[in-house]
């Protein structure tokens, strides 16, 4: 399997070249080449457990691992990390599905790649004869980081920075990502928003001085986050699963479509199910939900992608983003695979924080719908639920929700529906609790006491272990000091 650059101008590579490398030399992001089809019968694909299904997904992609090679990755990544015994349920409430990928190591649904990619990122390694150590760069709203850090603790041949938004993730994910453990983990938060973060991330991976100094010290650099191929690809199977168990369950007969919702801030998560659609899923409308940042809504409605706009700190955090890196992957697929457009729009969007999509790529947006919910709509949304069946939801799920049973009255669409539910409702404990009516705490531990207390869902084992873990990674830092800290940080290593 080929990847090449949206942008056109950086060499192809196989899987394991895109994986290390992270972003495109060209600042494009890597896309396959083709789509593989899925081949067997969605019986026959029900019938397998998770582990075996994700196998025949990512085999077409990964075709320089061997079987043994992909299976050992596979096994390693999901065997007694994940509290769900088939990894991913498929819960029915309110309506819809929900398919909840958020019983891995970090409660959140970063860990269903995020466990994965590690052992990905070593055999690639070893299979480009890489002798440098990879620094993984990571800016994250919330999740990212948490599962970034727990899947390369301590891994060979690696470290990993981490950067967030100060005072604007909830308090678990700060304590989570600031207790982190492992000897070439690194955090530190930043003044400013997710998109400060992650613009000058990617001024960084592309900084030609920084990787030669960096380089004579024996490092280089990548990254973790969906922009990297290898967080990518390995959320399209849960898509595939989530259809097979639609199937396995009676949802669906075999070949009927359904629609699938996912609370979107940086397109990673819902293009993932748009590739599954492209291997041949049976999917009728991809709906994008956002919160009160809703830049994607408005550019699915209208084709135009507009920043220039007021950045809110919102009870869904992970999806307070202004600037949706894997939209640059889309346009690429629905301009014809068409570099040259996507470096046009792309120089827009740096210039002037704006661009309008091309006639050919808004005729394909037909195939998504969009809407937003705002943080009253979301506590509404979880106590409503909750209320008719006893099923929490955290916030950035409720915002699914909301979408979902917007357009599809709207649309008058009773399509069987998936929603991806992405976070333990415990991440945002504070939020939920009030939601379904419960008294406001002054401690965010206490909050997930109270809330287990009253649901008698149980805490996830990864949050009910975090309360009196010690702070290892304090501070804070502008953004325009990046630089410096990833310099220092490798310069401490040597």
């Amino acid at each position: 399997m080929i990847f090449r650059s949206t942008r056109g101008i950086a060499p192809e590579k196989n899987f394991s070249g895109a994986v290390i490398q992270g972003i495109a030399s060209d600042k494009g992001l890597y896309v396959p080449a083709e789509f593989p089809k899925l081949e067997k019968s969605w019986e026959t694909y029900a019938a397998m457990e998770y582990k075996e299904l994700a196998a025949e997904v990512l085999r077409p992609y990964l075709d320089e691992f061997t079987d043994e090679e992909l299976k050992a990755c596979i096994d390693g990544a999901y065997t007694g990390k994940f509290e769900a015994e088939d990894v991913v349920p498929l819960a029915s409430a309110g309506g819809a599905h929900f398919l909840e990928l958020y019983h891995g190591p970090t409660a959140a649904f970063k860990d269903m790649a995020l466990a994965l990619m590690p052992y990905m990122m070593r055999a690639a390694l070893v299979k480009e004869k890489e002798d440098k150590t990879v620094c993984i760069l990571v800016s994250t709203s919330g999740d990212t980081g948490i599962a970034a850090l727990k899947g390369f603790e301590d891994v060979p041949g690696t470290c990993i920075i981490v950067f967030f938004p100060d005072g604007a993730v909830s308090p678990v994910q700060e304590i989570q990502m600031r207790t982190a453990t492992g000897s070439n983990t690194y955090v530190t938060s930043i003044f400013g928003n997710f998109d400060d973060a992650q613009t000058t991330q990617k001024a960084l991976l592309n900084d030609p001085a920084l990787a030669e100094e960096v380089g004579a010290l024996g490092y280089r650099f990548s990254a973790a986050n969906s922009m990297n191929a290898g967080r990518l690809l390995p959320q399209v199977a849960y898509y595939v699963w989530a259809y097979a168990q639609m199937v396995k369950q009676g949802a669906v007969k075999a070949g009927d479509p359904i629609n699938v919702c996912v609370p979107s801030g940086n397109f990673g998560n819902i293009l993932s199910a748009w590739y599954a659609k492209q291997m041949g899923v049976p999917m009728n409308k991809l709906i994008c939900g956002s919160n009160k940042n809703n830049v994607l809504t408005d550019f699915f409605h209208t084709g135009v992608y507009d920043a220039r706009r007021d950045f809110y700190v919102t009870n869904s955090p992970s999806m307070d983003i202004l600037i949706s890196s894997n939209l640059e992957r889309l346009l690429y697929h629905l301009s014809g695979n068409d570099p040259a457009v996507v470096r046009s729009l792309m120089e827009q969007l740096a210039s002037e924080k704006r661009y309008e999509a091309t006639d050919a790529i808004k005729a394909g947006l037909s195939q998504f719908a969009a809407g937003y919910a705002n943080e009253d709509e979301i506590l509404a949304a979880i106590g409503e639920v909750y209320e008719k069946d006893h099923y929490l939801m955290d916030t950035h799920t409720a915002v699914g929700y909301k979408v979902w049973k917007d357009y599809a009255a709207i649309a008058g669409d009773d399509t069987p529906a998936v929603i991806a539910s992405t976070a333990s409702p415990y991440k945002f404990a504070a939020a939920v609790g009030s939601a379904i009516g419960l008294k406001p705490t002054g401690d965010e531990f206490e909050a997930i006491a109270a809330l287990e207390q009253a649901s008698g869902v149980k805490v996830p084992y990864g949050l009910a272990e975090l309360k009196g873990r010690k702070l290892l990674h304090e501070g804070a830092i502008r953004r325009e000091d990046m630089r410096d800290f990833v310099r220092e940080t490798i310069k401490s290593r040597v």
